[in-house]
């Protein structure tokens, strides 16, 4: 939402290449908490906030794609070139701000020079000094601001160090920040002569601003006198050129072509077993305090109508999807940390050779990493790759990816699987399902690249130049926010879908017949409340649907009740486990809510016969199916917007459901072949 602009509201835009520190610098001023990593596809759109009241400056703020230049070659691009110019709402922006990493002046002083040039109030902010400073160099900004022609601070974003004197100097100054009419910028031609006629000069800029620290094996700046030397272009060019040599030694092993690989998968086995172990404890907490809340509305309600449904239609079921938030928070958290490291960059660059095999370059690699969070903002994200063709079918593989609405599922049929001190177990085989999902994503890829035209129809001429970060010490507050904010967006986004269908199911399958009158001769009272809910839900709307559906879930060895799960997880996967929950009647109160749904999993049966719902081999068709198909009404939306008509969505959900089913077939019936049902 764009914040309404006061009459003296200054409008201020935030303009850098990727990777230069852009979006934690709008972060800091506007107290938000986008997304920032360390390559470029994090910000696919413009972010609009105010600045936060405590800088007592009245300024709207804009945030928009990383760029390298004014000449845009990706949609991504064009959108940040587009708003610089003039944003549709706010119009021209009164000053902008462009973020230049000391580290690499060379190349990130090409766009300030081209703003410049085009007549826009501008000031630089140098970012990434701490990492020039382990090279043994800085910056004399007051020696760059006068060269430049325009002010410039060092400044850290994550920190608000150096931040103070660039907004004492936008407030002493804001009255003269007038929108000047745009000039002809003959710098900004993508002329080859002109472009290397701004790169000398550019050269002679950094000779002549950037200085050696000499006594660079001790670098405590604020506790010594610094002795500064100019150095000589050769030196300047040599060294600033080099990553520092702590990157070089860790890269020879992390990016090996083999021993890279080999890392990158003990990494993301810990990430995945990680979940269940951590989380755990958190979980048990969690189970307790709604299955606590189940009874409590119970009792004070009363065993009818009213309390089952706030009981079971409501408690139980938001509760059966919140006890896997604290896993999803702590997936966010590990790639979080390995994201803010700069490691996830080097993925990039490892499967930039097996994806180019199959029609993708490493570019792709942020989006497919994007998918494992969420199919729609992985979408989103593919708008950085300049190739259509590789932009498209990257598209149409995300939905294979296996996102975090998908985990829930996961955990309840891992768990069912391998019970109680088998969970490390739980954690391997979780890990094995995303990388089976990166595999099987590849797969697919691979066969319509093979198709050539028939399913992706766009010309193919790709390349691909990726810029790797240093490493760098994660900053824990930031990746804590991040993390929060994730974990904040997921429950806005599936909370209310899971309360409005826990509300529905929950009325699909108690009525017409609510209280239905049966024989309790000879019973025990406990079991009265088990077998009025079963008679209950044979006699229900549930029931007669289930009647319709119940031929294709037969092959699957399954019965119709977890086809009504399967259907119901369309509009949102993680619906599929409340709608277990409240199918199966899960209102065990002796043990957690966990234990409860495994239990009554455990204890169900196909139809009036002794032959067990859920066994190994089900239970393995239910995951393949959870694998492939396309189960989420949102991401097909966001496919027919983001690739321009309803061709590819619909292929999506057709092909990749028929697989889903398919699969799952090929895998039940398998397995019971071989005995394992």
């Amino acid at each position: 939402m764009t914040p309404k602009p006061f009459a003296d509201n200054l409008f201020i835009t935030l303009v850098g290449p990727p990777n230069s520190g852009k979006t934690t610098l709008f972060n800091y001023f506007s107290g938000k908490n986008y997304k920032t990593v360390n390559y470029p596809g994090a910000t696919v759109d413009s972010a609009i906030a105010n600045l936060q009241k405590k800088f007592n400056i009245n300024a709207s703020l804009m945030d928009s794609p990383g760029i390298v230049s004014l000449y845009p070659e990706t949609a991504d691009e064009v959108i940040a070139v587009n708003h610089l110019y003039k944003h549709p709402k706010l119009g021209k922006p009164d000053l902008v701000i462009v973020t230049v990493d000391s580290s690499q002046l060379s190349r990130h002083l090409y766009l300030a020079k081209q703003i410049i040039d085009s007549n826009f109030n501008v000031i630089i902010a140098l970012t990434m000094v701490d990492i020039l400073e382990q090279k043994g160099f800085e910056v004399d900004e007051e020696k760059l601001s006068e060269l430049i022609d325009c002010k410039v601070f060092k400044v850290d974003g994550r920190s608000g160090k150096g931040t103070d004197n660039l907004l004492s100097f936008i407030n002493a100054n804001k009255n003269g920040f007038k929108k000047k009419p745009l000039q002809n910028n003959n710098s900004a031609n993508n002329n080859t002569d002109d472009v290397l006629l701004l790169y000398k000069e550019i050269e002679l800029i950094e000779d002549n601003c950037l200085i050696e620290i000499e006594n660079n094996k001790n670098i405590n700046l604020k506790k010594a006198n610094k002795q500064l030397n100019l150095i000589t272009n050769k030196i300047a060019k040599k060294k600033c050129n080099q990553i520092d040599a702590r990157t070089v030694k860790i890269d020879k092993v992390l990016l090996h072509s083999t021993w890279g690989l080999v890392f990158f998968f003990l990494i993301m086995s810990f990430t995945f077993t990680s979940i269940f172990w951590f989380a755990q404890p958190i979980m048990n907490f969690v189970s307790y305090i709604f299955q606590s809340l189940a009874d409590e509305f119970l009792t004070l309600a009363g065993n009818n109508l009213f309390g089952m449904f706030l009981a079971n239609g409501i408690v139980n079921g938001v509760g059966s999807v919140a006890i896997f938030i604290p896993q999803i928070l702590i997936l966010f958290l590990i790639l979080g940390l390995l994201e803010d490291s700069g490691y996830l960059a080097r993925g990039a660059m490892l499967i930039d050779k097996p994806l180019s095999k199959i029609g993708l370059n490493g570019k792709s690699f942020v989006p497919m990493l994007s998918g494992f969070a969420c199919a729609i903002p992985a979408m989103m994200a593919a708008r950085t790759i300049p190739n259509r063709r590789e932009r498209l079918l990257t598209i149409f593989i995300l939905p294979l990816l296996s996102c975090s609405a998908r985990l829930p599922v996961y955990t309840l049929l891992l768990a069912f699987l391998f019970p109680g001190d088998k969970a490390w177990i739980a954690g391997i085989v979780l890990a094995a399902i995303y990388l089976f999902s990166i595999i099987s994503s590849v797969l697919v890829a691979a066969i319509i690249n093979k198709l050539n035209n028939k399913v992706i129809n766009a010309e193919d001429n790709s390349s691909f130049i990726l810029e790797l970060p240093a490493y760098r010490k994660p900053e824990i507050k930031v990746v804590a926010i991040n993390m929060w904010h994730s974990g904040k967006l997921y429950l806005q986004k599936a909370g209310p879908i899971i309360l409005v269908l826990s509300i529905f199911i929950w009325f699909f399958t108690s009525f017409p017949n609510f209280d239905p009158e049966i024989n309790t001769d000879n019973i025990k009272q406990e079991q009265i409340h088990e077998l009025k809910d079963s008679e209950r839900l044979a006699t229900s709307y549930a029931a007669d649907f289930g009647k319709i559906i119940q031929p294709l879930m037969t092959p699957l060895g399954l019965d119709w009740r977890v086809g009504v799960a399967l259907i119901s997880a369309f509009t949102a996967r993680e619906v599929f486990v409340s709608s277990m929950a409240l199918i199966f009647k899960v209102t065990d109160s002796n043990g957690s809510l966990m234990e409860s749904m495994l239990g009554a999993m455990k204890n169900s049966k196909i139809g009036n016969s002794e032959q067990k719902l859920f066994t190994p081999s089900s239970i393995i068709g239910i995951i393949i199916f959870f694998m492939f198909a396309l189960q989420c009404l949102s991401t097909i939306a966001i496919s027919r917007k983001e690739t321009g008509s309803w061709r590819i969505p619909l292929l999506q959900l057709i092909i990749f459901s028929g697989l889903a089913y398919f699969l799952s077939f090929v895998a039940v019936n398998g397995l019971r072949f071989f005995g394992l049902s």
